[in-house]
């Protein structure tokens, strides 16, 4: 590569980095018209692409860009999405399907990145299916991301979330305890786990809990009204706050 080239590919990283994509956009475009053989440069021209809301263009840098590295994830994320954007679903899902293959059943473990990008897709449909009133839609869609990163203290809790919202107080309270125990300092996640147990009529457990919370966030508005609850109304556990 000439110094040409390499400046233009240094500069073109640079303004995407910044998320500066009009200058972005113009350096790359230099680029591949003198070679097509960067497979990260049409990927960046995909992103912008989509920024812009041209899916056409996107889908094409995309694919030129898993053309030219079939193992790149990213891209091949990028482009399952913009498939969908397209309304190209089944050409999403056989995207899908190889990232999904390679993960599980290469030559190595799955990789984390590629795991926990496809799980936070999971949630994103999730919540399209939420606001949408599809809510058990929601839970599968949530349930698949929790089975591909169960350590995502994130993803669990909103998982427990929708369970208690559809009725399933056990399934939510095993989803919080299990965050509590591999990260005993995700506060939200406790928080829901001391109103879990104040529900139940667990008020000494509550106290402890929201207690435990306070101690790591002495102004957690949420944790002290609850708390001032347990420790006030022992035998009423009704009208809790939302």
């Amino acid at each position: 590569m000439d110094d040409h080239l390499r400046q233009l590919l240094l500069l073109g990283r640079e303004h995407y980095e910044k998320r500066e994509f009009e200058k972005a956009d113009h350096l790359l475009k230099q680029i591949v018209q003198h070679t097509d053989r960067f497979a990260d440069v049409f990927d960046m021209l995909g992103v912008i692409a989509h920024a812009q809301g041209d899916f056409e263009g996107a889908e094409r840098h995309f694919e030129k860009a898993v053309t030219l590295n079939p193992n790149y994830t990213e891209a091949q994320l990028n482009l399952m999405v913009t498939y969908n954007d397209l309304g190209k679903y089944d050409s999403a899902r056989e995207v899908y399907a190889r990232i999904r293959g390679r993960a599980a059943g290469g030559d190595g473990p799955a990789d984390p990145f590629v795991m926990g990008k496809i799980a936070n897709m999971h949630a994103e449909v999730s919540q399209a299916y939420q606001d949408a009133g599809m809510v058990a839609e929601a839970v599968i869609e949530l349930e698949r991301a929790v089975a591909l990163c169960p350590t995502f203290a994130d993803l669990r809790t909103r998982l427990a979330t929708l369970y208690r919202d559809t009725g399933h107080m056990d399934r939510a309270r095993e989803q919080l305890e299990i965050v509590k125990q591999h990260n005993p300092t995700y506060i939200q996640a406790r928080v829901l786990l001391g109103v879990a147990m104040l529900s139940a009529g667990e008020h000494e457990a509550a106290i402890g809990e929201l207690s435990a919370v306070l101690e790591r966030d002495p102004a957690h508005k949420s944790a002290q009204m609850y708390l001032k609850i347990a420790q006030s109304r022992p035998g009423n556990s009704e009208n809790l706050p939302a």
